[in-house]
């Protein structure tokens, strides 16, 4: 593990969990973290971003240098922040060095976000994006981290029941699969996780669902059917207290059938490809799901 992880580790430990344990107003934590994003987070020179709008659900595409629409599959990732915050300008320089590494346009939608839209609001708008681009020649790669993650999953799961054309694959960083929280990590990794304070999980959860039912797999894809669905790539730090979201995932997909691939890395912060071009763990994970998303690209069309 590089020094740069064990400085950024202590940096979130110091400043952004204590922040994030503190924040009660949705509006203030999105500012927050658009300005880090903006300060922090650098596209690989030449990078491509142009707006548009997928059904009613606005988006950002990130194109890396090389990257063409047009020619082959289009990412479909979906931001993170507890379904409260986050947008498609905090992950777009992450998305364009995954599209500059895979040579794949990157589509990011910009869900409705609670507590102003509740569940199932964002599942309906990913599913509306999704049916948009069905039916791009090259297919579609679904993505996305902590609560996007689980929502790129809880979309797979629609995508099977209505009978839509299949993506290609899933990958998902971090992922939030269960809204009920029974993980054994949540408690066990109280302390080691670095960013995210288990105290506000009560809060984020309430604001989103809003008497909605955690147990929904529409909220909660742990207990979704998944029967048939194209391969898995997922990615979870050892100190993460959303561990055993990924890792009851893996297993649930593995025993339904679905080819996956599960990695667990040591001590390394929730969501930690963000920080592509500060940290080397966060180049390397990038260019392993970007070798694993163009080996997808080379199958064979099966729907």
């Amino acid at each position: 593990m590089s020094l740069r992880r064990a400085v950024l580790n202590l940096q979130l430990r110091l400043m952004e969990k204590p922040h994030l344990a503190r924040a009660r107003d949705p509006a203030k934590l999105r500012r927050s973290f658009e300005r880090k994003a903006w300060c922090l987070f650098r596209s690989p020179r030449g990078s491509r971003f142009e707006r548009e709008t997928l059904g009613d659900v606005p988006v950002l595409w990130a194109s890396g240098p090389w990257a063409m629409r047009d020619a082959g599959p289009v990412i479909l990732y979906f931001h993170g922040g507890g379904y409260v915050f986050g947008s498609a300008r905090t992950h777009k320089a992450m998305l364009a060095r995954l599209s500059s590494l895979c040579g794949l346009p990157a589509c990011l939608p910009d869900y409705r976000l609670a507590p102003e839209h509740a569940f199932p609001a964002a599942i309906e708008d990913a599913l509306d994006a999704y049916r948009a681009l069905a039916d791009h020649p090259g297919g579609v790669v679904l993505g996305g981290d902590s609560a996007g993650g689980g929502l790129a999953l809880a979309l797979l799961a629609e995508i099977a029941r209505l009978g839509l054309r299949p993506p290609l694959g899933t990958f998902a960083f971090s992922p939030l699969t269960d809204m009920t929280f029974s993980g054994p990590s949540i408690k066990a990794n109280a302390r080691a996780d670095v960013l995210l304070p288990v105290t506000r999980i009560g809060d984020m959860a309430q604001m989103y669902l809003q008497g909605g039912d955690p147990a929904d797999p529409r909220a909660t894809p742990l207990g979704a059917d998944f029967k048939g669905a194209p391969p898995v790539w997922l990615a979870v730090g050892d100190t993460e207290i959303l561990l055993d979201d990924t890792r009851r995932m893996a297993a649930r997909l593995e025993a339904q059938g679905v080819a996956t691939e599960c990695r667990i890395e040591h001590d390394l912060p929730h969501v930690w490809p963000l920080f592509q071009g500060l940290l080397p763990e966060a180049q390397d994970t990038l260019y392993q799901v970007a070798l694993w998303i163009t080996s997808l690209s080379s199958r064979p069309d099966e729907s």
